[in-house]
């Protein structure tokens, strides 16, 4: 989806930040583009194939690139509240759930749709 027609738009100074899925972004047309300074840093939280273990990987020797091994939520607070919610969903503690799906989406069974307004 992210490829050279859309890095080359964007402005050289700009991080591009990939927290969706390995893939999203052709990743040997990043690394050209940093090496060649169309970009200035970018952050990938999701790697084609997973985290990069070989310390030779050319994404984790660029300096302008950060690569996590998709844990970019993995804060004490975000841990907490995925531990949390389905705690406190209906199904288990007999209460109306915490979350409900956007409007127009279709509805888990067991939840109403929610009311558009």
């Amino acid at each position: 989806m992210i490829g050279a027609a859309e890095l080359a738009r964007m402005k050289p100074t700009a991080t591009l930040v990939n927290t969706g899925s390995g893939g999203v972004v052709e990743e040997e047309t990043l690394l050209t583009a940093l090496r060649r300074g169309d970009l200035h840093s970018a952050g990938l939280d999701v790697t084609t194939g997973g985290p990069r273990t070989d310390p030779s990987d050319p994404l984790r020797n660029e300096p302008h690139l950060v690569a996590l091994p998709h844990v970019g939520s993995a804060t004490e607070a975000t841990r907490a509240v995925m531990v949390e919610l389905p705690a406190q969903h209906r199904s288990i503690a007999g209460r109306p759930p915490r979350t409900h799906p956007l409007p127009g989406t279709p509805s888990l069974p067991g939840r109403r749709a929610p009311q558009a307004g």
